[in-house]
């Protein structure tokens, strides 16, 4: 499975971004996806998991009622769609694809990372 990450870019506080995940080389629908960052100078940190019926999803404490996680299988996809952003919230986003887990190590596969900078 390959893994291409988009969507990043600068926005103010309190502004909006969509993040998209876009998966070739075999089918999504039956693994968990999952959504890391790692600001600068800090270890990489779970931000949102989802099961690969799309019913159940995980949140950190830190994005919980901001971050929402999605996927659209028939074009394998997934999505991260972070509103009311804050300067903390500046990292390098990862998309990831496996199990449905909080961890890093629930998951096989990697996206290269996409750069969100939230300026204040």
């Amino acid at each position: 499975v390959q893994l291409q990450a988009s969507g990043g870019g600068l926005v103010q506080a309190g502004g909006s971004l969509r993040l998209s995940c876009a998966a070739s080389g075999r089918t999504l629908s039956n693994y968990g996806m999952g959504w890391f960052r790692q600001a600068p100078g800090k270890e990489r940190e779970f931000v949102a998991g989802l099961n690969w019926r799309g019913t159940s999803t995980n949140y950190a404490d830190s994005v919980k009622g901001r971050f929402t996680i999605s996927r659209d299988n028939a074009k394998s996809t997934m999505y991260l769609q972070m509103n009311s952003l804050k300067p903390k919230d500046t990292a390098v986003y990862y998309c990831a694809v496996g199990r449905y887990a909080s961890n890093e190590g629930g998951y096989s596969y990697w996206g290269q990372g996409t750069l969100v900078t939230v300026s204040s």
